[in-house]
């Protein structure tokens, strides 16, 4: 399958009108309880332990007396991270619909982050630099904010001010203060302290475009956390224009860069690049952490598959680079000896 040529769609599959006349269909379901779709077809949602609210889903459907289980996997998350529960294991499906994300690496020992955010810190302070963040707004940027919220309790690193600069990722994490059910017990044990992650002293938390543009003002060494978390829009462009020329300075990347995105370019090591419309040269200090990641790497994902005591009768790899879904599907078929395959655009399966 070396070199093949994925099929795309030459439209988009549905526009934004599209996605807003959704909205009024969608419904808060927990997780473990049973919906009943249709006549012999139901769903149950399970904690997929990658963002707030995560699933993935069993569905079951039962005809002329037979009955078949789908495990469809979503984003599967990392077991033994901060703040979410570790992602739901299953024990048998029929048919299981698996992401690939990350299909053919591991991440970095998550153990280390801890240590590798405080030398980024600790170096671009000393250096007289600011650190800026690209991040996602769910759940990557709480994680960013959980861990420096440990670094400075624990006076690892100076109490520099930290500019949270998200609309979208303050409104989520909002959301986060309202669902400690879904935390694990250390992020609950924290919170339930007083020393929540999410409100820590320095932390100022920036909705308005004003506050936004005054932030380049502060001299001296901030971090500054904001999107979006590939560079391709937000306010971290601007935030790039002001320090990505400055060699003082760091660019922390704590997230998957796709192809073809300004934060890609960057992380490759691109000497130049375009902003806003105009040219800058990158003489910032890069750093990618990838322990950062909430989706789980190979070999989490076969522990995650390995879980299954039956053999299934047909698994489909998909969400990931078409080289990267077929690596994964070729060691899954050899680790497990099942049948797998990775779907074109198009392709049409009958489940036996």
């Amino acid at each position: 399958q070396e070199g093949r040529k994925a099929r795309f769609p030459e439209v988009p599959l549905y526009t934004e009108k599209d996605a807003e006349a959704c909205y009024p269909l969608f419904q808060p379901v927990p997780y473990g309880r049973t919906i009943r779709l249709a006549d012999g077809l139901e769903a149950v949602f399970h904690d997929a332990g990658h963002v707030l609210g995560s699933s993935s889903l069993i569905l079951k459907a039962d005809r002329n007396g037979e009955s078949r289980k789908i495990l469809f996997s979503g984003d599967v998350g990392r077991r033994n991270r901060p703040i979410l529960r570790d992602p739901t294991l299953f024990h048998d499906a029929d048919y299981i619909v698996v992401e690939s994300t990350y299909g053919d690496r591991l991440h970095e020992d998550g153990d280390k982050i801890a240590d590798e955010l405080a030398e980024v810190i600790n170096s671009t302070v000393a250096n007289g630099g600011n650190i800026i963040v690209p991040s996602f707004a769910l759940e990557r940027s709480q994680e960013i904010l959980y861990y420096m919220n440990e670094l400075l309790l624990q006076n690892r690193i100076p109490h520099i001010l930290v500019f949270f600069d998200s609309p979208m990722a303050v409104s989520i994490t909002e959301i986060f203060d309202e669902h400690l059910d879904l935390f694990d017990k250390e992020a609950r044990e924290i919170i339930r302290s007083g020393k929540s992650p999410f409100s820590f002293p320095g932390l100022t938390r920036v909705s308005t475009t004003d506050e936004s543009k005054a932030i380049n003002r502060i001299s001296g060494s901030i971090m500054i956390i904001a999107g979006s978390g590939m560079c391709n829009g937000g306010r971290i462009k601007h935030h790039l224009v002001s320090n990505i020329s400055r060699k003082e300075c760091t660019i922390l990347f704590v997230g998957y860069q796709a192809v073809g995105t300004l934060g890609r370019q960057i992380v490759d090591g691109a000497k130049i690049v375009r902003i806003l419309g105009k040219k800058y040269r990158v003489k910032a200090r890069i750093v990618q952490m990838n322990g950062f990641s909430a989706h789980a790497d190979r070999d989490e994902l076969l522990s995650w598959l390995s879980s299954i005591k039956s053999q299934p009768r047909g698994v489909f790899v998909v969400h990931g680079e078409e080289g990267v879904a077929v690596s994964f599907a070729d060691t899954v078929g050899k680790k497990f000896g099942w049948k797998v395959s990775v779907p074109q655009y198009k392709d049409e399966v009958v489940l036996d």
